[in-house]
Parts: structure tokens; C-alpha cells; sequence
């Protein structure tokens, strides 16, 4: 019985453990990934994925922005600051052709700015 016990206990742990090949593959991939952030010939590494990351984030904040504007939900100082992508100093500021107004403490609304307060007028 003893023998049977300790087969099932040692089948399980090997289950979760990993190979000698993939602790290799995992160590080397870090160590790669290192490289990459101290020493510009290896940026090959994450490039590709951060151009996809910074995409996907950029795209959100669009959409997010879009959604603000539609709905004109009440907005937190910090949400506004991640939309907008600069903290509000001011009850009131323009970035992007878009307003942020503040309404209370820690409550803004955003808006879009009209045509005549254009700087790039034709």
C-alpha cells in the first residue's frame, strides 16, 4: 500500500513540475528579455508586441473618449487625466479639440470644442 501512495504523490508533483528543457526555455527567455531592455540590438525581442500593446491602448482610450463625449457620463479627475493624457490644472481645459469642465470636486464632463474656437482656422 505504501508503495502505491507514494507512486500517486510522485506522478502528481511530476505533473507539475517542469522539464529540464522548459526551466532552460523559461531561463533563457528572461534572460533574453533582459538583454532587450539594456542593450538596443536585441529590441527585436518585444518590439512587435509593444507596437500591438501600445495600439490596443491607444484605441481604447478612443473609443473611451468617444463613449464620454456621447454619453456625457461625470468623469473623476483621474479618468480625465488618462483620457486626455495630461492632469487638469484648471476648472476648464482644451486639449485635442476636447473640453474638460469641471462641475464639482473630482467631477468633469467632457465636451467637444466648437469650430469658431479653432486654432487652426482656414
Amino acid at each position: 500500500m505504501t508503495s502505491e501512495k507514494k507512486k500517486s504523490s510522485h506522478e502528481s508533483q511530476e505533473g507539475s513540475e517542469l522539464s529540464a528543457d522548459q526551466t532552460l526555455g523559461l531561463v533563457s527567455l528572461s534572460l533574453m528579455q533582459k538583454l532587450s531592455q539594456r542593450d538596443p540590438a536585441f529590441n527585436w525581442l518585444t518590439e512587435a508586441n509593444t507596437e500591438s500593446v501600445n495600439l490596443k491602448k491607444l484605441r481604447d482610450r478612443l473609443e473611451l473618449t468617444d463613449l464620454a463625449l456621447k454619453t456625457g457620463a461625470p468623469l473623476s479627475t483621474s479618468e480625465v487625466s488618462s483620457l486626455m493624457g495630461a492632469k487638469p490644472g484648471k476648472s476648464k481645459i482644451e486639449r485635442g479639440g476636447i473640453i474638460a469642465s469641471k462641475i464639482a470636486r473630482n467631477v468633469w464632463k467632457l465636451s467637444k470644442s466648437g469650430s469658431d474656437n479653432s486654432y487652426w482656422r482656414n
